[in-house]
């Protein structure tokens, strides 16, 4: 396969032309719902192949950001587009929907065509392969955004292909957290990955809300998903203060330990280790700076750092850093579906590994290869 390259093209129809089991290591973040327009309508999912598509009335109207709330003020951030868009429209004949993704009319629909896309991705992962996915989450709005006309507003309810099931936005209220994430990863499991993390990013400086009647959120999810019960995977580490050491020299609940017998590889935790008597602290400065640190916790402290000409949903490098360096052996392959303005392919480059991207929108891929070509890594051959 091809690699350090940006393909043109839907993630879903473009990920069906890839060669099974060829990729090391899935690294994205999908457009959330209800959030913003990438420019990419015209989208067709699911419905019959051989159906002659007749498709309702599409009616245009403005971007309901946050799934169409009306009391939710768009911060200067995700004011992505000024241009109106179409919540999309369904096939008269085989529910088949044409849209945008992100745009549907439920999000039930929303996740159903996520979870078409990372079932190819699943298949074109080898065995030992890995996937991360940065999602977050959307408000529930006042019921009306639909993309149904009179003729076709039933048509999404009745069983297709596409699972759309009724009553996946009636039971919520206004304003309430959709918990498209965690419906997400459910999902995920049912199709059978196996979560092995559900890491929170904390954006240390978030925008800030202009929601008066609710707390600022301050972070966003990303999954660790595997393919199979064994996987390629590089420990990580994390610093943590000498006094941690000093403290399983004291030993935990009591134990007591000793430095005469040092630890052994590996084991950063006393508790693991047979009792020991206390004989103080000699060298216990060196044995800190020696540690590589503690095993990475879930909670990534990671600022946001926008990329001045790229799209207004830009992750920061060092986010796609630990998983690359974690998932992904060295000259490994990384693929990233919504590749957008390229920070992974950036990343992956810089990490010694290669890269497959696939954007649909040309303005972004634009920018990702200006911003590779800028880092004079564009197309780079990787030894």
């Amino acid at each position: 396969m091809e690699t350090n390259k940006i393909h043109l093209g839907s993630a879903l129809e473009v990920l069906r032309t890839f060669e099974g089991e060829s990729v090391d290591c899935a690294i994205t973040s999908p457009p959330y719902y209800g959030l913003r327009s990438y420019g990419t309508e015209g989208q067709v999912w699911g419905g019959k192949k051989d159906c002659e598509h007749e498709f309702g009335n599409e009616k245009s109207k403005p971007i309901n950001l946050q799934a169409g709330n009306p009391e939710f003020k768009r911060e200067w951030r995700e004011q992505a587009t000024d241009r109106k868009a179409t919540s999309g429209s369904f096939c008269l004949h085989c529910n088949a929907w044409k849209g945008e993704l992100g745009l549907e009319p439920t999000f039930g629909l929303y996740l159903e065509h996520l979870w078409m896309i990372f079932d190819e991705i699943k298949r074109v992962l080898k065995k030992t392969g890995t996937c991360f996915v940065n999602l977050g989450d959307s408000y529930g709005g006042s019921g009306n955004a639909s993309g149904h006309t009179e003729e076709t507003k039933n048509l999404s309810y009745k069983t297709s292909n596409m699972g759309a099931t009724k009553g996946h936005t009636q039971g919520l209220m206004p304003k309430s957290l959709l918990q498209i994430p965690s419906r997400f990863s459910i999902g995920m499991t049912d199709r059978g990955w196996i979560l092995r993390n559900s890491i929170i990013w904390y954006k240390r400086n978030c925008m800030p809300s202009s929601a008066k009647d609710r707390f600022t959120v301050d972070y966003e999810m990303m999954f660790f998903f595997t393919k199979s019960t064994k996987y390629y995977f590089e420990q990580q580490f994390e610093p943590y203060k000498l006094e941690s050491v000093k403290r399983e020299r004291r030993g935990h609940n009591g134990g007591k330990w000793g430095v005469d017998n040092p630890l052994p590889d590996g084991v950063h935790t006393p508790t693991m280790c047979k009792k020991r008597e206390f004989v103080g602290y000699n060298g216990v400065e060196e044995e800190y700076e020696n540690r590589e640190g503690r095993n990475k916790r879930c909670v990534w402290d990671i600022t946001p750092k926008g990329y001045r000409e790229a799209h207004f949903a830009v992750f920061p490098p060092e986010l796609v850093e630990t998983p690359i360096k974690a998932g992904c052996p060295e000259n490994g392959i990384v693929l990233d579906p919504f590749f957008g303005s390229g920070t992974t392919g950036e990343v992956a480059l810089k990490l010694g590994r290669r890269f497959i991207g696939v954007e649909l929108n040309e303005k972004y891929i634009k920018l990702a290869e200006k911003r590779l070509e800028k880092a004079g890594q564009l197309f780079s051959e990787v030894s």
